[in-house]
């Protein structure tokens, strides 16, 4: 992987990095290679991410990608899962970490 510290995450990047990685998951076939190339994008945009040196920052914009990841994963599992238990877990992590992701953009907002 080569990181480039020159590279500034901002949230109109990290909003289009994770909406094509949304798009490529729900565009794959297979659900198990969908979340693992959905898991490998994120990762690869946490690595890529240039701490701000502010923690609470930081935390934010790193915990919002996570979600969004975990979010990405539950999707498939409703969609390809066949588990009932895993499908309403998965299901509940979506609103539960949808509502994360709103209250975390909603501090880096008022937080700039």
């Amino acid at each position: 992987m080569i990181r480039n510290p020159n590279l500034k995450i901002t949230p109109v990047l990290l909003a289009a990095a994770l909406a094509a990685a949304s798009a490529f998951a729900q565009s794959s076939g297979h659900g198990s290679e969908q979340m693992k190339k959905s898991m490998d994008s994120g990762m690869q945009g946490m690595h890529k991410m240039q701490m701000s040196g502010d923690t609470d920052k930081d935390f934010a914009m790193m915990m919002k990608m996570h979600h969004q990841q975990a979010l990405d994963m539950a999707k498939v599992e409703v969609e390809h899962g066949k588990s009932p238990e895993l499908k309403a877990m998965a299901s509940k992590m979506i609103k539960d970490q949808s509502k994360e992701i709103e209250q975390l953009n909603k501090w880096l907002q008022q937080n700039k």
